[in-house]
């Protein structure tokens, strides 16, 4: 239990200052995306530093099938890990949802947004994410591009981890490390897809939605492409990650 309740943690804290920045961003227009993005970096390291004496600190299912492809932890463990990842993540959005759902009303009514209809996903953006940014609606992306666009920051997210954990790097400045990268990405990459690169930090947010009266709002429109982008995506990221880093290692073994 001591590892599970490490991820559900690392994970709750990562996503209540995480969501929480977009949501303050959303609402009050306190941040600007790099606000936004300062503040969701800092809640990873904050995540990791404050789980990493009881679980890896994965904080995120596409990290742990990582590091399970890699051979670091079993199937049972990604299970496990996993599942606490996501009840983490619930957790923490069914949090924000409390505390500002008055303020999230009084910003729908304002802007004339009727949850639930087809154009709530305006405040739906707060838990779940999408494409293209409602926040950039200059910048197009089809479900494709938008997958291939979660697929490489996952992949750059993934590598930089392998890099800094087989580092001689102080394990204290890694988590610092890990959570600037986050920054750099959502810089990079929320302008077209919001920057997810964690299935966990996308979908259970976004289920907190649908049950929190967005319903079908909460999910882009295209159908099952919550699935392909913010799932799928980071999982190819990992994988292609994954995939490279060994063959790095077995070059430099040989």
């Amino acid at each position: 239990m001591k590892g599970f309740l490490g991820e559900l943690i690392g994970t709750f804290v990562l996503v209540l200052i995480g969501c929480g920045a977009v949501t303050v961003g959303v609402i009050f227009g306190w941040l600007n995306l790099l606000g936004v993005a300062v503040v969701f970096g800092a809640g990873v390291s904050l995540g990791i530093y404050s789980s990493r004496k009881m679980s890896p600190s994965h904080l995120n299912p596409a990290v742990s099938l990582a590091f399970f492809l890699n051979g670091e932890i079993n199937f049972k463990q990604l299970i496990k890990f996993s599942f606490a990842q996501f009840l983490g993540a619930f957790l923490a959005a069914l949090v924000l949802l409390v505390i500002f759902d008055d303020a999230i009303h009084l910003f729908e009514s304002t802007h004339g947004i009727i949850r639930g209809e087809e154009g709530s996903f305006q405040s739906a953006v707060m838990f779940g994410e999408f494409y293209p940014n409602p926040g950039f609606p200059e910048l197009t992306v089809n479900t494709f591009d938008a997958m291939l666009i979660e697929a490489a920051g996952t992949f750059v997210l993934m590598t930089v981890i392998f890099q800094l954990i087989k580092s001689d790097f102080n394990p204290n400045i890694i988590p610092v490390l890990i959570g600037l990268t986050v920054t750099a990405l959502i810089l990079l990459i929320a302008p077209y897809t919001q920057g997810g690169f964690n299935p966990a930090r996308d979908f259970a947010p976004r289920l907190v939605a649908y049950l929190g009266g967005w319903g079908s709002a909460a999910f882009p429109n295209v159908p099952f492409s919550f699935f392909t982008v913010y799932m799928v995506g980071p999982i190819i990221g990992v994988v292609v990650s994954t995939l490279g880093f060994s063959k790095v290692k077995l070059k430099f073994s040989e």
